[in-house]
């Protein structure tokens, strides 16, 4: 059987070392390389040896009871949490790490958030039991309180079962009769493994290689995927650039096969396979053909994207780890900007998160980024990959509108043998839900075929605000009415009532900007805990009630990214490197300063790098009066005067 497993943690928690453990203990490796000495044989990058954290999801191969195993080992470091996302869309199980002195972290819960939500068969390995500090009881009690309610304990087979059986009135019945033999148990473990109604936890030190081989068993005995035959259906989840720049794209096979000079369609186009390849660490061994539960890469899709279905599959998901700043690129080289923009185009194609974008007026090209650590990497792979030397501007926030009460849209498009009209409804939604379509128009109105258009227009590209022309989200919009006409009316008529309708509706809404939020978690002496929370307090926070523990006191809370993002190390020198602090992005909510980002927006004219020099937008929703430029015509946003 062919099995993808993950190894996924918060950083420092000891993923790397773990993975080499798992490649020495099933003969994959001879020796087992170490971050601190810079020769793991998954941290392949100078850039995460000289680092010691890891940058890039990489794999390798291991054999383990007659099945083959792929096994990634993906980013811990939050600045790089969309390349662990983006790995996780591959995986058939999971191993989550935990610090046995730190328990669950905050980014420990984004991770495993996102494996619930890809629903991952997921098994927990407190790691770093051999320190003094570590403790079993403490970590296992967080995890079933904060993780998985249904995380069960296994010290060995005996007491996993014992948990497990406890669980359910008839299991413990059969335990107490004695009625079942241990692999009958194991199959039962099996099976509620894999519908994500239970997850072991396992205990052992990966740097002294305990508990490894019974992690492996463990893991081995539970995870049973069922990959299908039929037409091919895969999902590419990584990209990468070779000899002169060829894409290729890394590909999870989840039904069917296919071969080299196979005709594949992906993205509505059909491309010839010329090669596939069967990655581990540096090295790959080139294929004649791929089955379901392969995890390969492929040459020969040029214009393959991250996320995109193979075959007969279409992904049914978005990425929920998006970038909360943006940043300028600052470039004093010789390279036309053009040519810089292309290779910025290379490594948006590899993490599409950097949503790369250029403006034409200036020559600037603008990039979304997770934190500071990401851009020093960016620096040094422009540098290693395209010898060249850039800087970056200070980041700023990324900002996101929406509105705060139901209106009513009307778009019409009318010049000369062309005609459209659009009725929307337009309500707000659930924090977090982006914009939901649906229509309550009649066919006998609106042909069903011009009602999809309507709803594409609204769905495939980012519609921008009159606050500050940042991102329309939260949005609930019914299609109402339409009309066409016979003979003028073409699709991309359509098109154009429709924004317009959007942007009437918006004009007439109390719109609200927003932006985006951590959510914190902090543990310090009571001494000093009135003065932290005088900090977070200052900071705009909204703090959950605090635990006292002995002499330490534990807090939760949230803030704006804006005025936390700075706060960590702040935090450090406030308690002499003696509290803990973690943060992790907790999706957007209202503006703690509306007013004053809104002006700021409004009157430097290059505050919005994603927009040209000359828009000015409409503040009218929140009482401020700002005449439209030229701009408006070339953004589709007609005025209603």
């Amino acid at each position: 059987m062919k099995k993808t497993i993950g190894i996924l943690a918060h950083v420092d928690a000891g993923k790397t070392t773990f993975s080499e453990q798992l490649l020495f203990h099933t003969k994959s490796i001879r020796t087992i390389g170490r971050v601190d000495h810079q020769n793991a044989h998954l941290d392949l990058h100078e850039i995460e040896q000289q680092r010691g954290i890891t940058v890039f999801a990489e794999q390798a191969t291991f054999t383990y009871r007659e099945n083959d195993y792929t096994v990634i080992d993906t980013p811990g470091h939050v600045d790089f949490a969309a390349e662990m996302e983006r790995s996780i869309m591959a995986l058939d199980g999971a191993i989550l790490l935990l610090n046995g002195t730190d328990g669950v972290q905050g980014h420990t819960e984004t991770v495993y958030r996102l494996l619930r939500k890809y629903r991952i068969p997921t098994l927990f390995f407190v790691n770093k039991m051999d320190l003094i500090s570590a403790n079993a009881a403490t970590v296992t009690e967080e995890i079933q309180q904060e993780l998985m309610e249904y995380a069960l304990p296994f010290h060995d087979w005996a007491t996993g079962i014992e948990e497990f059986a406890g669980r359910d009135e008839q299991y413990l019945e059969d335990y107490l009769e004695e009625s079942l033999s241990e692999s009958e148990w194991q199959k039962r473990l099996s099976k509620a493994f894999m519908a994500q109604e239970l997850s072991p936890i396992l205990y052992g030190s990966a740097l002294k290689d305990e508990g490894i081989d019974f992690a492996l068993e463990v893991l081995d005995t539970l995870l049973q995927p069922q990959h299908k035959s039929g037409e091919l259906q895969g999902m590419i989840y990584k990209i990468r650039h070779i000899e002169q720049n060829q894409r290729m794209a890394f590909i999870k096979i989840h039904q069917g096969s296919l071969k080299v000079r196979d005709d594949v369609r992906c993205g509505g186009n059909w491309f010839k396979i010329t090669q596939i390849r069967k990655y581990h660490g540096k090295k790959f061994e080139e294929l004649q053909r791929a089955e379901a539960g392969d995890t390969v890469a492929i040459i020969g899709l040029k214009e393959a994207k991250v996320g995109m279905g193979v075959g007969e599959f279409t992904p049914s998901y978005e990425i929920d780890l998006r970038p909360t700043m943006r940043t300028q690129i600052v470039y004093e080289g010789a390279l036309h900007p053009k040519e810089l923009l292309a290779y910025c185009r290379l490594l948006e194609a590899e993490d599409p998160a950097l949503s790369v974008t250029w403006q034409e007026e200036i020559q600037k090209i603008t990039l979304h980024i997770m934190g500071e650590i990401q851009l020093e990497v960016l620096q040094q792979i422009f540098e290693e990959r395209f010898s060249e030397q850039i800087a970056f501007t200070e980041p700023t926030i990324i900002y996101k509108e929406t509105i705060q009460q139901t209106v009513r849209g009307y778009g019409h498009f009318e010049p000369l043998k062309h005609y459209a009209e659009v009725h929307l409804q337009i309500e707000p939604n659930e924090c977090g839900a982006g914009i939901e379509v649906m229509s309550k128009c009649h066919p006998n109105d609106l042909a069903i075929g011009l009602q999809n258009m309507i709803q594409q227009s609204l769905i495939e590209k980012k519609h921008r605000g009159i606050l500050t022309g940042s991102e329309i989200t939260d949005l609930r919009v019914t299609i109402l009415t339409g009309r066409s006409h016979p003979k003028h009316t073409e699709g991309g008529d359509f098109r154009e009532a429709t924004l317009r309708a959007l942007r009437q509706g918006l004009e007439q809404a109390e719109n609200q900007l927003l932006e985006p939020y951590y959510s914190f978690s902090l543990k310090v002496h009571h001494e000093l805990f009135g003065r932290i929370v005088t900090d977070v307090t200052n900071r705009h926070a909204q703090v959950d009630e605090p635990q006292f523990m002995g002499e330490q006191v534990y807090m939760t809370g949230r803030a704006p990214v804006a005025t936390m993002r700075d706060y960590p190390i702040q935090f450090a020198a406030s308690t002499n490197g003696r509290g803990s602090l973690q943060l992790r992005v907790d999706g957007y909510d209202v503006c703690h300063n509306a007013e004053e980002v809104i002006e700021q927006m409004a009157y430097q004219k290059d505050a919005d790098p994603e927009y040209s020099s000359n828009s000015v937008f409409c503040a009218k929703g929140k009482g401020y009066s700002v005449h439209w430029t030229e701009a408006k015509e070339a953004m589709h946003c007609p005025m209603n005067d």
